[in-house]
């Protein structure tokens, strides 16, 4: 699956009572399906996904699941301490629909998260999951930061194919990419480059009424299709490679080829995510972008269209606001600074507290170019 992009983490809305807020979620997600990022990630750190009961993480996967568009990369945050909990809440997000499973490091017994207990851990997630997954590493919050060298050793094996790397080093994410660099694995792409999801080829096959198999464009002129993929049904790529980069197979009005991608290197810090690109990551998921994402899009448009300059004025124009709102003011801030864009932040379940009328203002000012 193609993680090019910015990916909003996103929060979860809760009533004054600390219940959760459905309607309010499916608001937020459908917002944000309208926006340019290239997915959604649920049930991350800025979900408050540690907060939620067990039933309460399902239906919360479940009326996102829901809410977004089909041509949005799903992703959903199920790491738990133990990899048999993990499994479980992976297998559920699988079987809802979900692409990804983002699974961040274990770290309650940290003088046990020793190598060869993160290699086994995640070793045996990437072994049994439906899904592929990508390592979420978080030490702020965790006070465990995984070694690059750790990262590059998993990056071997074929389901684990990337890092969310929220520790906002930049030369720990250079390490990544060239340390990964030999990985390479295809992923099935829209003819313009963008991701496909299992949902996406699914609303096509019944749009189209070709029962979800992708037919190659070689069989329509009459040429043999050589060794080129396709996706059925499931959305899983076949292991044979593609004849050449130009292969072309179509469903309806979709027509999808193949990309060659290395493991995938995406930040957590936006205030870093020009430098973090120009060092190799391939694209975020950003807390800033659940009350911004238009503006933390623009530094990744401008970025991959090679205008430096571009990307590094519009780098400036939120990092001040990023460092304060996020890396500061954490939840509570991202939820007012969403509520100041349109979208439902509200309030943060105990013990975070709500913001001051002081840092409310503070907010404002530093949100106050920065509208979606």
């Amino acid at each position: 699956m193609l993680l090019h992009g910015i990916f909003p983490p996103i929060t979860t809305p809760f009533y004054p009572d600390g219940g959760v807020y459905f309607k309010k979620l499916e608001h937020n997600v459908e917002r944000y399906s309208k926006t340019p990022v290239a997915g959604i990630v649920v049930l991350g750190s800025t979900g408050e996904a540690i907060m939620l009961s067990d039933e309460e993480r399902r239906q919360v996967l479940k009326t996102a699941r829901d809410a977004t568009a089909n041509h949005k990369v799903l992703v959903a945050g199920t790491g738990v301490e133990s990899a048999v909990e993990t499994l479980k809440l992976t297998e559920h997000a699988a079987a809802l629909g979900y692409d990804i499973a983002m699974v961040r490091t274990p770290h309650y017994y940290k003088g046990q998260m020793k190598p060869a207990n993160m290699l086994a851990f995640y070793r045996m997630v990437a072994d049994r999951s439906p899904l592929s997954v990508i390592i979420y590493n978080f030490p702020q919050a965790t006070g465990y930061d995984i070694p690059a060298e750790i990262v590059i050793e998993l990056a071997k094996h074929p389901n684990l194919i990337g890092i969310k790397e929220s520790s906002g080093d930049v030369e720990k994410v250079r390490t990544m990419v060239e340390g990964t660099r030999h990985v390479k694995r295809m992923a099935t792409v829209t003819e313009t480059f963008d991701a496909v999801t299992p949902r996406m080829l699914k609303a096509t096959a019944e749009s189209s009424g070709q029962g979800g198999e992708l037919v190659p464009v070689a069989s329509l002129t009459g040429a043999s299709s050589g060794g080129e993929s396709s996706l059925g049904r499931s959305g899983k790529q076949s292991a044979a490679k593609p004849s050449s980069a130009a292969a072309i197979s179509v469903m309806g009005s979709l027509k999808t080829r193949q990309k060659e991608v290395a493991f995938q290197v995406l930040v957590g810090a936006a205030q870093k995510l020009e430098p973090s690109l120009q060092a190799g990551a391939v694209g975020a998921i950003l807390a800033f972008a659940d009350a911004a994402p238009t503006a933390c899009y623009e530094i990744f448009a401008a970025w991959k269209e090679g205008d430096v300059k571009l990307a590094l004025l519009k780098q400036q124009r939120i990092a001040a606001a990023a460092q304060r709102v996020v890396g500061q003011l954490s939840i509570p801030g991202v939820k007012y600074a969403m509520d100041l864009n349109g979208y439902f932040g509200g309030p943060a379940r105990l013990p975070l507290l709500p913001l001051t009328a002081d840092l409310k203002a503070e907010i404002e000012r530093l949100m106050g170019d920065i509208r979606n």
